[in-house]
């Protein structure tokens, strides 16, 4: 079995992992046991200079769990999406400006799916400026709480919307396109969600729209204040990416959204998603 040599990057999220080959992401079989194990530990764990082949990233992936070929069309290799603005490469493009802000996967889905349980990036051109990813335990989120607002917390539940997430991005929709956003169901989720490992965290970000039974403005200003604690700078990592570098993270752990970079970048990063089998509740 291949050992994994992790080195923290910050107190509370993120650690690289080095001196790993390549092909033995996709062929040493007791390895994805290893990177969840890790993955539980730091969140966020970067590969630098990786340089993962397409399809030894998918086949990675399907030794953490069941991989997401919902999105297939947007690349030749089955379970590859690419996470770029250019709409030649995804006619979905536009919806990913929403990325520009703190979020966690799988909040809003079109059914009854959970959120995924991991996310997988591997950069394969890289914005000349901004674009860098960001990361915040959503773990840290709650662990930072006092005893009284965990007590607080504990009851409330929250409306996630794609419609919240999209206004940041596009605040003055057409009737069109309101109509559009508006075709995917909402979803109400606990604002705390109590793992089966035992563990807490916030269900916080930008399809968050407002807390079920209270005052519009006071919930909304709640959730931002929460937000806000949550991705202090103190508290996130933010990686700068190089050609190579791939990056997964838990997403039932962790917060993350892409720091803004231009319409015509031409950053194009190979997103392959791990399928989620665990409910917020």
């Amino acid at each position: 079995m291949t050992v994994l040599t992790i080195n923290k990057l910050t107190a509370s999220v993120g650690a690289e992992v080095t001196g790993l080959d390549p092909d033995a992401l996709a062929g040493d079989e007791a390895l994805g046991a290893a990177v969840l194990e890790a993955l539980e530990d730091n969140g966020v764990l970067v590969f630098p200079g990786l340089h993962l082949d397409p399809q030894a990233q998918v086949e990675f992936c399907r030794r953490l769990g069941e991989v997401d070929h919902s999105s297939d069309g947007h690349h030749p290799v089955a379970g590859i999406y690419p996470v770029t603005l250019d709409k030649s490469k995804n006619s979905s493009a536009a919806y990913l400006r929403a990325t520009f802000d703190w979020h966690i996967d799988g909040c809003t889905p079109t059914g009854d799916e959970y959120p995924q349980m991991a996310t997988v990036l591997s950069a394969r051109r890289v914005a000349e400026s901004g674009g860098e990813t960001e990361f915040a335990s959503s773990y840290g989120a709650y662990d930072h709480l006092d005893d009284d607002e965990k007590q607080r917390l504990a009851s409330l539940r929250v409306v996630h919307s794609l419609e919240a997430s999209q206004r940041r991005v596009t605040p003055d929709p057409s009737p069109e396109l309101l109509a559009r956003w508006r075709s995917r169901p909402t979803h109400e989720h606990p604002l705390v969600w109590t793992h089966r490992s035992g563990r807490k965290s916030l269900v916080l970000g930008a399809s968050a729209d407002y807390i079920v039974g209270m005052d519009l403005d006071e919930g909304r200003a709640l959730l931002a204040d929460l937000l806000d604690r949550a991705t202090q700078p103190e508290l996130v990592y933010s990686h700068t990416w190089s050609v190579g570098d791939t990056v997964i993270w838990d997403n039932r752990g962790v917060l993350h959204r892409a720091a803004p970079y231009p319409e015509n970048s031409p950053r194009e990063m190979l997103r392959t998603t791990v399928l989620g089998d665990e409910p917020i509740q």
